[in-house]
């Protein structure tokens, strides 16, 4: 049975490749940050032991981790990795030559993600559970994106040290940023858990009439574009707006279908996500990467797709999530 552990020894394991390959090139700090974050993908389970058993010095261990990733990130700013002319030259004689054929690895992914874990739902309602219970999508997801490395390999005719090193130079690349989604849904969760939807929902309540079903709704949809603005991701915003209007109002109040309210929830979030420097990962890394003049000029291309993004989703909240 494949579980979720296997999925964070193989994050591990390019992790450490990757800071070998930066030690070798003589990058120190970029080396010692891709090291100390492999840490807790490998001894993730031995941590929550640890800590389950009741001693606390795992914790204070993963939290001194994060204050040295923070400094290291201080030494490694975000800038487009630098090509040799020959090897510029090589990427595109290669573009020109494979074509859209690049395009079917990476469009392959959610198309494998979902054959595979509807095939692990069918095998498991006959008792054969080929992926751990508690994460059967994120592990189909992870078993997709290796299937469709598999096939970029055998699209490009590109080995597995080739494989490594780019995927090495992308991650140097993206540096820091590519832990905002992780940092920014567990800040989610610390909001939640500290209480700040209950502390908001009297705010709302003082707001909005609570017994109009299509206020909520637009309250709702709102909250998740603006929170998600001001956290930069819509799982930090998630949990503090299905605290606030959610589950109160919008579930107890009016009998909204959780499942429903959740995932089109969600989606306007991205909304928000798609408007917000906040979300370096999506909106300020490829300016940088893309090298453009304007830093936010992906934002400003992405703002009438979200507001009509935003439109169809407070549609599809007021018709769809009411049974």
């Amino acid at each position: 049975m494949f579980r979720l552990e296997h999925l964070y020894w193989l994050v591990a394991a390019f992790l450490l490749a990757s800071a070998f390959l930066n030690l070798r090139a003589r990058r120190w700090s970029m080396a010692a940050f891709w090291l100390v974050l492999a840490a807790p993908f490998v001894f993730g389970e031995a941590i929550l032991a640890a800590h389950a058993a009741g001693r606390g010095w795992p914790a204070q261990l993963m939290g001194l981790g994060v204050i040295v990733l923070g400094l290291l990130a201080t030494l490694n700013p975000l800038k487009a990795p630098v090509d040799e002319a020959a090897a510029a030259q090589r990427r595109e004689a290669d573009a020109r030559r494979f074509g859209a054929r690049l395009f079917v690895p990476a469009l392959a992914i959610p198309l494998l993600t979902a054959l595979l874990y509807f095939a692990s739902r069918a095998f498991a309602s006959h008792g054969m559970h080929l992926f751990e219970s508690r994460a059967q999508s994120l592990i189909a997801l992870g078993l997709a994106s290796v299937l469709a490395l598999a096939a970029a390999m055998r699209v490009t005719r590109a080995g597995v040290g080739a494989a490594v090193h780019e995927g090495r130079r992308l991650l140097d690349s993206l540096g820091w940023a590519i832990l905002l989604p992780m940092l920014l849904a567990t800040l989610g969760g610390v909001f939640a858990a500290s209480g700040v939807g209950s502390a908001i929902a009297p705010l709302i309540d003082a707001l909005i009439p609570v017994d109009n079903r299509l206020a909520c709704v637009i309250a709702f949809a709102a909250g998740m574009v603006v929170f998600t603005m001001i956290m930069g991701n819509a799982f930090a915003a998630f949990p503090v707006m299905m605290a606030a209007i959610g589950l109160p109002l919008l579930v107890a109040g009016h009998g909204a279908d959780p499942a429903s309210l959740g995932a089109i929830g969600m989606l306007t979030g991205y909304c928000g996500t798609l408007l917000t420097p906040m979300a370096a990962n999506f909106n300020i890394v490829p300016a940088v990467l893309l090298e453009l003049r304007d830093p936010y000029g992906v934002i400003r291309a992405q703002v009438l797709t979200a507001l009509a993004l935003m439109a169809v989703n407070i549609v599809l909240l007021a018709t769809v999530v009411f049974r």
